[in-house]
């Protein structure tokens, strides 16, 4: 059985554009459909109420589209909506959460783990549950990072100013005091954090940045690899492979700008895709 259909892929922003190269490399015969709700990003800082509503205006945007699988690449919508998702569509619904979760349990050296991401993933302790269900002996530190987006969804990702910014926010969870003069967790350097698990998809854009203040002895674990490999066998299993014939194609939606959002799908894949829609807000919620 083959499935000729695009996968859909869908972000609060251009932080899922690094879950989408990841499936492109490894799946290039499938075709896709992203759409990132750039007008209304972030999505960490809002209200879960909110996160459920704007993911699944546009979920249905692409299920109307006609995708035979949907990745949620935002680790806020994942955490806080899938769920809800999974049950309003009758098609695979892939999250982000899981795949990071495994891959940084497997990591772990020390069976000390840190994880990074928005307010209200953290909130929903989505990372902390799930790498527990994986190895319950892991601690597992999370700690919200919410200047990180907004450099990302701005194209800032390297410079001093990114390094500050970056390096502030990094501080608690690496042994370090914050600006109130407290850890995160107040251990000795033997026993601090040895993998950082990235619960964002914007995260990854930033990762020379956050692998250089890190350090060589803090492994940095994403979920976007993970991610497109489990969906490599959610296709097989569900016989939705896309044919071995035939030339896939590729469309880039965006609710914001979109002259912002090429400029930095180009520094994800240089000219392959130069193409990006504007989606209506308004045309989504009706």
């Amino acid at each position: 059985m083959s499935d000729p259909r695009p996968i859909g892929v869908f972000d609060s922003g251009v932080g899922g554009l690094t879950v989408l190269r990841e499936i492109l490399r490894r799946s290039p015969r499938e075709s896709t459909i992203y759409l990132g709700d750039n007008l209304r990003a972030p999505y960490g800082t809002r209200s879960d109420a909110e996160v459920r509503a704007f993911s699944m205006e546009a979920l249905d945007e692409l299920a109307e589209r006609d995708v035979k699988a949907i990745v949620v690449a935002c680790n806020t919508s994942t955490a806080v909506a899938l769920g809800d998702l999974r049950r309003r569509y009758d098609l695979p619904i892939l999250g982000v959460v899981r795949p990071g979760a495994v891959t940084a349990s497997l990591t772990t050296r020390n069976r000390r783990v840190g994880v990074i991401a928005t307010p209200a993933t953290v909130r929903s302790h989505a990372y902390f549950s799930a790498i527990k269900d994986e190895n319950p002996a892991v601690e597992v530190y999370e700690h919200a990072t919410p200047a990180l987006v907004p450099l990302v969804e701005a194209g800032r990702l390297a410079g001093p100013d990114v390094e500050a910014i970056v390096g502030e926010a990094l501080a608690p969870l690496l042994g370090e005091r914050d600006a109130a003069g407290d850890f995160v967790f107040p251990l000795p350097a033997s026993a601090r954090i040895d993998t950082l698990l990235l619960g964002c998809t914007h995260y990854p854009l930033l990762r020379p940045v956050i692998a250089a203040i890190a350090g060589e002895a803090v492994a940095i674990v994403d979920s976007a690899t993970a991610t497109a490999s489990a969906l490599v066998e959610l296709l097989a299993i569900n016989g939705l492979d896309a044919p071995a014939a035939g030339e896939p194609s590729h469309v880039q939606l965006t609710t914001g700008d979109v002259s912002a959002f090429r400029s930095v799908a180009e520094r994800i894949f240089g000219e392959a895709f130069p193409d990006v829609a504007s989606v209506d807000v308004a045309a989504i919620a009706s």
